[in-house]
C-alpha cells in the first residue's frame, strides 16, 4: 500500500533511501507536473528523474525522465515444453545463444541483417541520422546490449519453460536521447528557469522542439520493440531446436523508459515511466528480478493512484562500482550455484550479483494492490553481455 510522502509525493516502496526521495521531490515540485509523482517499490537515485518513479505532466515532457535507454523493456515467450522435456546438459545451449544474440558494450554484427534493413527502411525518424548513425542502428539491430540486459531460460510455477529477455533501444537510443536532453537543458537556461536539476529541463507541446523529441522518442521505442522480438525470434530457434521439442504459446513485450499521452481522471496528460511499466486493467507485464533470483508475470490492476504503473524490476541497492569493492566473484558463485551461466566471465559480471539488487519478494509485495501475479519464475540458464 501507498506511503503520501506529501501532497505531491506518493511511494509504493517500503525500502527506500532518503536519497532517492529528495531527487523525486525535486520532480514533484517541478511547474509542469500534474498531480503527484508515483514512486514504485524498486525506486532508487538515477540520472535527473529517479528510476522507478511514475512522473505526470501537463503539456511537456522531460526527457531525460525517459531516460537515455529509450524504450528499455522486457519480453518473454512462454513455450509449450515442460521442465521434465529439458536437456540434462543446458551448457551446450549457452553458446549457442551467445552466437545468435550477440551482446556487450557497444557490440553489434558484423553486418546488418535483412531484418534491420527492412525495419529501418519502413521507420525513418524525423530527425535525419547521419550515415554512421545509421549503419550503427542497423548493425546493433538484434543485440543484447550489456549492464542489467539478459536472456533467461526460465521455469514456471507449473512446470512450464519460458524465455525472458532484457534489452532496448542500444547506441542510437543513446544519442538520439542525450541530443534532445542537452537541448532542452540550453533552452532551460536561455530561459533562466533556474532548475532544482538542470537535467530536469522539459519540451513545450506544440514548439519544434517538443515535436522532434517526442518523434525521434516514438521511433527509438519502437526499434527497442522489436529488437527485443527480434533477438527473441532468433533465441526461440536455438532453444527450440536444442529441446528437439515444443513451439511459442505466448508473447509479452512491455517498455519500461517510456512516456505517452493518457487521460486520467478527465485529464489529457503526459505520463512518464522511468523504470516503471504501464499496469492498466488488462495489461501484462514481466517483472525481472537480478541474477539468481525470480522473475514474475503479473497482469495490472489499474491503480490509479500508481497512474496504472507498476515496478519494472528489483530496482539496485548499491551502485555498480559500490557492489565491486563489497562482494567478490566466489560471491556471485555462490548465488547462481546450480544454474548454467557464464561462470568463467564472473569478474565481469560482479556488479549484477543479486546483492546489489533489492529484494524482488518485498517488491512484490508493496505493489500488490499495483498487480496480480500470474507466474512466479525461476531461471535455469542465464546469459548477460560483458
Amino acid at each position: 500500500m501507498p506511503t503520501t510522502i506529501n501532497p505531491k509525493l506518493v511511494s509504493w516502496a517500503s525500502d527506500i533511501e532518503p536519497d532517492t526521495i529528495r531527487q523525486a521531490e525535486k520532480t514533484a515540485r517541478l511547474p509542469i507536473v500534474e498531480g503527484h509523482v508515483a514512486l514504485m517499490p524498486d525506486a532508487h537515485v538515477g540520472i535527473g528523474a529517479t528510476v522507478g518513479s511514475v512522473i505526470p505532466t501537463k503539456g511537456a515532457v522531460i526527457p531525460s525522465a525517459v531516460g537515455v535507454d529509450i524504450g528499455c523493456g522486457m519480453i518473454a515467450a512462454e513455450l509449450a515444453v515442460t521442465e521434465d522435456q529439458l536437456p540434462d546438459n543446458l551448457e551446450p545451449l549457452l553458446g549457442r545463444i551467445e552466437r545468435a544474440v550477440p551482446a556487450g558494450v557497444g557490440k553489434g554484427h558484423d553486418k546488418a541483417g535483412n531484418a534491420a534493413g527492412r525495419w529501418l527502411s519502413n521507420h525513418r525518424p524525423a530527425t535525419s541520422l547521419s550515415a554512421a548513425q545509421a549503419d550503427k542502428a542497423a548493425k546493433q539491430f538484434g543485440t543484447l546490449g550489456s549492464g542489467n540486459h539478459f536472456f533467461e531460460l526460465c521455469v514456471d510455477e507449473r512446470g512450464r519453460v519460458w524465455v525472458v529477455l532484457h534489452s532496448g533501444s542500444r547506441g542510437i537510443g543513446n544519442q538520439l536521447a542525450q541530443m534532445h536532453i542537452a537541448k532542452a537543458r540550453r533552452l532551460a537556461k536561455q530561459a533562466d528557469l533556474a532548475l532544482e536539476d538542470p537535467d530536469l529541463a522539459w519540451f513545450v507541446q506544440g514548439t519544434p522542439e517538443f515535436e522532434a523529441y517526442v518523434t525521434d522518442m516514438l521511433w527509438a521505442q519502437d526499434y527497442a520493440k522489436a529488437n527485443r522480438n527480434s533477438m527473441m525470434d532468433r533465441a526461440l530457434a536455438e532453444v527450440l531446436r536444442y529441446i528437439g521439442t515444443g513451439k511459442e504459446s505466448r508473447r509479452i513485450n512491455c517498455h519500461h523508459n517510456f512516456t505517452q499521452p493518457e487521460v486520467h481522471q478527465g485529464r489529457e496528460l503526459w505520463v512518464t515511466r522511468k523504470g516503471a511499466i504501464r499496469a492498466d486493467v488488462g495489461d501484462l507485464g514481466v517483472i525481472p528480478g537480478s541474477m539468481g533470483t525470480r522473475s514474475y508475470i503479473v497482469a495490472g490492476k489499474g491503480n490509479e493512484a500508481s497512474w496504472t504503473s507498476c515496478s519494472h524490476g528489483a530496482g539496485r541497492r548499491h551502485s555498480r562500482t559500490r557492489a565491486r569493492k563489497l562482494f567478490t566473484s566466489a560471491d556471485l558463485a555462490t548465488a547462481m550455484a546450480g544454474k548454467v551461466w557464464l561462470s568463467d566471465r564472473a569478474g565481469a559480471l560482479l556488479d549484477e550479483i543479486p546483492a546489489a539488487y533489492k529484494d524482488i519478494d518485498q517488491v512484490m509485495a508493496d505493489q500488490a494492490d499495483l498487480v496480480t501475479v500470474l507466474h512466479t519464475l525461476h531461471q535455469v540458464l542465464n546469459y548477460k553481455g560483458t
